[in-house]
């Protein structure tokens, strides 16, 4: 039976990939070197091309039902992976059927849970890559995304200066509707507290947590932080007429969040006394878009947020606050961020990504002013950098080696340039 491939842009070396062999069973030669997440299915990641993609193998119709679903988080702005293809009609030598399987492309940079908590996280870091998790959740169900299995394993993990941002990994469960009723969400949060506690549990008991860290305390905070930041994001505001600052205040305190404000409801009291306002549309990305609009650097969230401080005081120290943003943007990026991140020796380039790159050195510029009290300028920070903290950092190779197998964990459900 021929291949069946369902792909917006298919790659012609697809067909060389070995179909016809269960993927548990693929030879060394076609796999990476990456770490795997918990799945109830076999997940490879794969060499194509110049690049990594990650391989499930799953029935045609999940397949097909996941790729869309992809397809339309994608579209929406969502962080989730990137689907490329469905590969059905899969037969093995003898012609008996094998699974279709779904490919993905690899987010680079990325890490499974597993794999950070491997590393013997402190607790506060700890914290921040679950902090990550509750922010996606609010995404998701914001853009009418009902998860179904919420979980550590069905998500990946990228460093945001100094912060981390999560995305969706497995689609398989989720469903897309307009707007989620309160039920669907109290039952993602319902699932995401068992799945979340039972993960931290397996981690705790694999050594892999302090010990006076509880789990359940965990569960319970992520679910907090996202009841606080979805009443933010959606909870309507009643105050008096001559408090109209307020709805300023609204939209600078949901910016500082990093989301923008599309739309808002603005309602009066029969007798006009009083305001009501809600957010009507919120969309992620506040930081990132700007910064993408002013650079055309596409980086996380946090990122763009300490890059645009940069870029502020970059502004402000040469006194062009009055001139065009967008001319004055262009010319920080190519005399400041392009040179530094540039001035990397290639063999370490692939240690961390260029703008978690530019906000360590920032970072590690305060540190050396500080310690020498005076400014250390940005050339002699990547000097001192590359020698002391950057090249005794594992690389890609070394850090996604990490067998991630062996953790016992349970399967879910002023500016001187």
């Amino acid at each position: 039976m021929p291949l069946d491939i369902t792909a917006r842009r298919p790659d012609p070396a697809l067909l060389d990939l070995p179909w016809s062999v269960p993927l548990e069973d693929w030879p060394e030669s076609h796999l990476a070197a990456l770490p795997r997440g918990i799945s109830r299915h076999v997940v490879r990641f794969v060499k194509l091309s110049g690049r990594v993609i990650a391989v499930k193998e799953i029935k045609a119709d999940l397949a097909r039902r996941e790729y869309t679903t992809l397809h339309v988080l994608g579209r929406l702005g969502q962080p989730a992976v990137e689907p490329l293809a469905v590969i059905s009609g899969r037969t093995d030598a003898d012609g008996n059927p094998l699974d279709a399987c779904l490919l993905t492309r690899h987010l680079k940079f990325s890490l499974p849970y597993r794999a950070l908590f491997s590393q013997r996280l402190r607790p506060d870091t700890a914290r921040r890559v679950l902090d990550a998790l509750a922010v996606l959740l609010v995404r998701l169900h914001l853009a009418g995304c009902f998860w179904g299995d919420v979980s550590l394993s069905n998500t990946l993990f990228r460093r945001d200066a100094g912060d981390f941002s999560a995305y969706l990994v497995d689609a398989e469960t989720a469903e897309l509707h307009t707007k989620l009723s309160d039920g669907q969400r109290e039952h993602d949060l319902f699932i995401a507290h068992g799945n979340i506690a039972g993960e931290l549990m397996d981690l705790e008991a694999g050594g892999y947590f302090d010990e006076d860290v509880d789990p359940l305390e965990i569960a319970d905070l992520i679910m907090h932080r996202y009841e606080l930041l979805w009443s933010e994001l959606t909870a309507p505001e009643r105050f008096e007429q001559g408090d109209r600052w307020r709805v300023e205040d609204r939209i600078r305190r949901l910016n500082n969040l990093g989301f923008d404000v599309g739309e808002l409801a603005i309602a009066t009291d029969v007798d006009g006394t009083h305001l009501q306002i809600e957010p009507k549309i919120v969309d992620a990305g506040h930081h990132a878009r700007r910064l993408l609009r002013l650079t055309g650097l596409d980086v996380e969230e946090n990122q763009a947020r300490r890059l645009l401080n940069d870029l502020d005081a970059y502004t402000a120290a040469l006194d062009r606050q009055n001139e065009d943003e967008e001319l004055v943007a262009h010319d920080w990026l190519t005399t400041i961020y392009e040179p530094i991140t540039r001035g990397v020796p290639r063999e370490l380039r692939n240690k961390l990504e260029p703008a978690e790159l530019f906000h360590e050195l920032l970072e590690h510029r305060w540190y050396l002013s500080e310690q020498a009290g005076h400014d250390v300028s940005l050339e002699e920070t990547l000097r001192d950098y590359t020698d002391t903290v950057l090249s005794t950092k594992p690389d890609e190779v070394a850090v996604l080696g990490i067998d991630t197998q062996e953790i016992p964990i349970r399967a879910p459900g002023g500016y001187t340039g």
